[in-house]
């Protein structure tokens, strides 16, 4: 009796362990969206070019995307809300998030390099778009 009873325990414990990841992840994607928003006014304001992902990421790339977002903002992450924003893409939670995509032969992803340039607008449409994607993702969990 006791075993079941620490059975069912551990099993409420793993569930409650696992919605609270969930719960964190969704609460760093909202975050991550805030950020975006704070940056795209100041950015959109510069004819600056940045190398993105097509807006319809190809399946196993979602990770590949994000690394190629961050970095381009890395590269220009000069303004505290471009900091912010850089530093919450590369945090765990937003990986993890980002990671329901992710499959084991990801070589078909291009290399952020070789990405057409696109505008300041579309790059920020882009990465809100899988933002979007990862939380959709989460709200099906």
């Amino acid at each position: 009796m006791k075993l079941v009873a620490l059975c069912l325990f551990a099993v409420c414990c793993s569930s409650l362990a696992n919605t609270s990841t969930v719960l964190n992840q969704v609460r760093k994607l909202r975050e991550v969206q805030k950020e975006l928003n704070d940056v795209k006014d100041t950015v959109l304001k510069s004819d600056k070019m940045f190398n993105a992902p097509p807006q319809d990421i190809e399946d196993g790339c979602c990770l590949s995307a994000l690394k190629c977002f961050r970095t381009n903002l890395e590269i220009d992450a000069a303004e505290k809300p471009q900091r912010k924003l850089y530093r919450s893409l590369r945090n765990p939670l937003t990986e993890s998030a980002l990671a329901f995509c992710t499959s084991e032969n990801n070589s078909t992803c291009q290399s952020c390099d070789s990405l057409p340039k696109v505008s300041g607008r579309e790059f920020f449409n882009r990465l809100e778009s899988l933002i979007q994607m990862g939380l959709s993702n989460l709200s099906m969990n």
